[in-house]
């Protein structure tokens, strides 16, 4: 029996290159619904198919990282394969949303997640496809799903962000722990309502206990932070004196720095030997089952654990590689320094129970 036709999926996330299929002009390939349409060396992808020839296989990618990061390396993949790509760019709970309503209907061949809140729902679904031994073998089991379904890509810690210029790091805490001490009060910011913040809190409970993370909370909340809607905020607003601490992830710092010099207020404190604040959360990157484009859909995933991907990880987005025997990005130690505490990936992502907590403490409505 025939698959059945894909559908169009939901609205997309932002971004600058969009299309919306109407019916009645020329149709693509599959229907994608509004996705962000990358504008590749060489060639364009339009409405009705990339422009020099109908014959080329065409991958269709959700992805909830962030676009202005991951676009020159899709544009590389492209270029180098003859692939055309169109990505659908939101958030992770947007696409899995999606894909768990489209289902074996979806247009999506390929999902890139910015973090591993989405994969325990799509598992459960059965949306996703068993990656090949050779693939999984190529990243440390920690970073990888237990049963082959997803692989990370690369990784981020947690550290304390804090102003140079109103801090000395001798001041700063070993442990995220003892960011509840009454010094920090109203001088600390952080973004509850951010599912990247909230994989601290979710580290909390797997190494503490229920009871050692909702006491955290309280004892933070009533400590008086300052809201902010996502981690790099926390970062700028630290650089800029409007709070003196936060926790972010580390690659925030380096990119800004970059782009803004040394002077250039913010710096990292990263926190070792088990703290719930070193926790490792990794980007990943998993196939459909339903895809008809398995070839295409296992190279794109090869591709982003090659060699010379993931060096445009730790030197561009300043993020841990996956593959041994890459340079880490400067003033990033490696992870055998840091100890991260010992959490399976599959767990960050059960976030159920963090938000419930999140909203019992009243740190969320």
């Amino acid at each position: 029996m025939g698959r059945a036709p894909r559908r169009a999926g939901g609205a997309g996330g932002p971004g600058r290159w969009r299309l919306r299929w109407r019916p009645g002009r020329c149709r693509p390939r599959r229907a994608v619904g509004l996705v962000a349409l990358l504008a590749l060396a060489g060639f364009v992808l339009a409405g009705c198919g990339a422009l020099g020839g109908g014959d080329r296989p065409q991958l269709v990618v959700y992805s909830s990282r962030t676009q202005s990061l991951v676009h020159p390396l899709l544009e590389q993949f492209a270029r180098e394969t003859g692939i055309d790509i169109r990505v659908r760019y939101a958030s992770t709970a947007e696409l899995v949303n999606a894909l768990l309503e489209e289902g074996e209907r979806s247009a999506a061949d390929v999902l890139y997640l910015s973090d591993a809140g989405g994969w325990g729902p799509l598992r459960e679904a059965g949306l996703l496809a068993e990656l090949p031994r050779d693939v999984l073998e190529k990243v440390d089991p920690r970073f990888r799903s237990p049963d082959g379904q997803w692989i990370g890509v690369s990784g981020r810690s947690k550290v304390i962000v804090y102003n140079k210029d109103r801090i000395d790091e001798r001041e700063l805490p070993d442990s995220v722990m003892d960011l509840t001490d009454p010094k920090w009060k109203g001088r600390f910011g952080w973004a509850p309502t951010h599912g990247e913040w909230q994989i601290l809190v979710t580290a909390i409970r797997l190494t503490e206990g229920e009871e050692a993370a909702r006491q955290w909370l309280e004892v933070m909340k009533a400590n008086e932070p300052k809201e902010y809607p996502n981690l790099i905020s926390i970062v700028r607003a630290v650089a800029d004196g409007e709070v003196d601490i936060g926790v972010a992830n580390h690659y925030y710092v380096p990119r800004l720095m970059e782009e803004l010099g040394p002077d250039f207020a913010a710096r990292n404190h990263f926190l070792k030997h088990g703290d719930p604040g070193a926790v490792i959360d990794v980007t990943g990157v998993a196939i459909l089952k339903a895809t008809d484009q398995r070839e295409a859909a296992e190279r794109f995933v090869r591709f982003l654990l090659s060699e010379e991907a993931q060096r445009y990880f730790t030197q561009e987005t300043k993020e841990y590689p996956m593959i041994p025997g890459v340079p880490l990005p400067e003033g990033v130690p490696p992870l055998e320094e840091l100890e991260p505490p010992a959490i399976d990936q599959s767990d960050l992502g059960q976030l159920r129970e963090t938000l419930n907590l999140l909203r019992e403490t009243g740190v969320l409505p």
